[in-house]
C-alpha cells in the first residue's frame, strides 16, 4: 500500500521505517528540513537501537522516502498522523496545535476513500472533532485512531511485533471498511498472531493515557513504599519481589528509584487529569495528583541523600552523575529525573559532572550550565560522590575496585537500585540505595 506518515519524530520516523519494512511504499513528511535531510541520508536524528540500520535497509529497496512538503502525501491510501502533543506551557493540558496543523495541512491532498489514522496521544474527544475536519475536506474519507504503545529503546520491535493493535472507529464496528484497510497495513503482525481490538473512538483515545497512568501509578506506588522502607529500615527490593510474585500485581515496573520521566508519562498523566476536569469527571483522577507528586518528590529526595552522603553539605563537592537520559537505550532527556537532579545539585553548590553514552548532546542543549564528560573514567576522576541515575549496562557493570581507584571518596548513591550493594561495600564504598538499608 502507499502510505504517508505525518511527523518524523520518535514515533513517526520509527513508524515510517517499519511500515516500509512490512512491504509498503512510504513517504515520511516533516517541516524540519534538517531532520528530513538526516533521515533521507539514512541517519537517525535521535538514538533508537536498530533504527539507523533499518532506515538504510529499507531505503535501499526504494520503498521509503522523506519530504518536507505536505503535497507529498497526495496519492497515498493511508495517512498516519504521528506528531507530538506536548504539555501546554503553564498548564497541564496537552498542546494539540501540531495535530490540528497536520490534519489541516493534509486535508487539501486527501483523495476519495483515503484513510487518516491518528497515532498521536490525544485527549479523549479529539478524534471526533478531527473526523469532522477530514469529512469536511473529503466526505468519503475516514478518520480512525490507532494509539501507539512504543517503549523508547524498543520502538522498532514494538512496531514490527506489537503486543496488541487497537483500532478506534466511529461506530466501534468490526465491519467498518476502515478496519479492513488497516488490517491490510498490519497484515504481517496480524498473521504472526498479534491480537487486535476494535473500539469506538473515545475508547481508543483513552487506551494510551489509561495505560500510561496505570504504569505511572505502579512506579509511584513502589517509590512511596521506598520512602516507607527508608523510615522503617526495610528493603524495598525484597518487598517488590514478594508482592510481585502475586500474578495479579506482577514484578514489572516495581523497581524503586528516582522516578519516571521522558516525553510521555509525565505529560500524559497531567493531560489526562486536565481532560477529566473539562469533562466534569476530575474527581475520578485526583489520585494521579499524588502519583505525580510522589514522582517529583523522588528528585528532591536524591538531592537530600546526596547531601547526607557528602557529610551534610554539597558546597564544593565534586559529584559525578552517571546518566542523563530518562532511561537507558535512549538519548531522550525530556523531563529526565537524572538531569533535574544534576541541575538541583549544582544550584546548591556542588560541582557536577554528567556522563552518558548517548544523551550528552541533548543534555547540553537543555542544561548548558552543567559540565559534561564523554568518558566514564574521566567523569569519575577525583569525584567526592558518584550517583547512578540512569541504569545503562556499562554503569551497572562497573567494577567497584577499579572505580575506587579513580575517585577521591568512595561514596555511591544508587538511584536505580541497580548495583550489588554487598559487592560495592566490600570494595570499601559507602553505598546508599533508595529504600534499601
Amino acid at each position: 500500500m502507499r502510505i504517508s506518515v505525518i511527523g518524523c519524530g520518535y514515533l513517526g520516523a520509527v513508524h515510517a521505517a517499519c511500515m516500509a519494512k512490512l512491504g509498503h511504499d512510504v513517504v515520511g513528511i516533516d517541516v524540519d528540513e534538517r531532520k528530513i535531510a538526516d533521515l533521507s541520508a539514512g541517519h537517525a536524528p535521535f538514538f533508537e537501537p536498530g533504527l539507523e540500520q533499518l532506515l538504510q535497509e529499507v531505503q535501499a529497496t526504494g520503498r521509503l522516502s522523506f519530504m518536507t512538503e505536505m503535497s507529498a502525501a497526495e496519492g497515498s491510501q493511508v495517512h498516519f498522523v504521528c506528531v507530538g502533543t506536548p504539555q501546554k506551557k503553564g498548564e497541564n493540558a496537552a498542546d494539540l496545535s501540531y495535530v490540528d496543523a497536520a490534519i489541516a495541512g493534509l486535508a487539501p491532498y486527501l483523495s476519495p476513500g483515503d484513510l487518516v489514522v491518528g497515532k498521536s496521544t490525544v485527549p479523549v474527544g479529539t478524534a471526533a472533532r478531527l473526523s469532522d475536519v477530514v469529512k469536511g475536506a473529503q466526505p468519503s474519507s475516514e478518520l480512525m485512531w490507532n494509539p501507539e504503545f512504543l517503549r523508547e529503546g524498543h520502538a522498532v520491535t514494538d512496531t514490527l511485533q506489537p503486543d496488541r493493535l487497537v483500532y478506534g472507529v466511529h461506530d466501534g464496528s468490526e465491519e467498518h471498511p476502515a478496519v479492513q484497510i488497516l488490517d491490510r497495513v498490519y497484515s504481517g503482525p496480524l498473521e504472526a498472531g498479534t491480537p487486535r481490538l476494535v473500539t469506538d473512538l473515545p475508547t481508543a483515545e483513552l487506551v494510551k493515557t489509561a495505560a500510561n497512568s496505570f504504569l505511572a501509578t505502579k512506579i509511584s506506588f513502589i517509590n512511596a513504599m521506598a520512602e516507607l522502607c527508608d523510615a522503617a529500615g526495610a528493603n524495598v527490593s525484597l518487598l517488590a519481589d514478594a508482592i510481585g510474585m502475586d500474578d495479579r500485581i506482577g514484578r514489572k515496573f516495581l523497581n524503586a528509584g528516582i522516578g519516571f520521566g521522558g516525553g510521555c508519562l509525565p505529560k500524559d498523566i497531567r493531560a489526562f487529569m486536565a481532560r477529566a476536569g473539562e469533562l466534569g469527571a476530575d474527581q475520578a483522577l485526583t489520585f494521579l495528583r499524588e502519583v505525580d507528586a510522589i514522582n517529583m518528590r523522588r528528585r528532591t529526595r536524591v538531592v537530600e541523600l546526596t547531601r547526607e552522603l557528602c557529610g551534610g553539605s554539597l558546597l564544593g563537592q565534586r559529584i559525578t552523575v552517571l546518566g542523563a537520559a530518562f532511561k537507558p537505550q535512549s538519548d531522550d532527556v525530556r523531563d529526565s529525573p537524572a538531569l533535574s537532579i544534576a541541575a538541583q545539585l549544582q544550584l546548591q553548590g556542588a560541582v557536577v559532572t554528567v556522563t552518558d553514552p548517548e544523551a550528552l548532546g541533548n543534555a547540553a542543549r537543555r542544561f548548558p550550565e552543567l559540565h559534561y564528560e564523554e568518558f566514564t573514567e574521566a567523569a569519575m576522576n577525583r569525584a567526592d560522590a558518584v550517583l547512578l541515575l540512569t541504569e545503562w549496562p556499562e554503569y551497572r557493570e562497573l567494577d567497584p575496585y577499579e572505580a575506587g581507584a579513580l575517585v577521591s571518596a568512595k561514596r555511591v548513591l544508587d538511584g536505580r537500585n541497580a548495583l550489588d550493594a554487598r559487592k560495592w561495600r566490600a570494595a570499601g564504598w559507602t553505598y546508599r540505595g533508595l529504600g534499601r538499608p
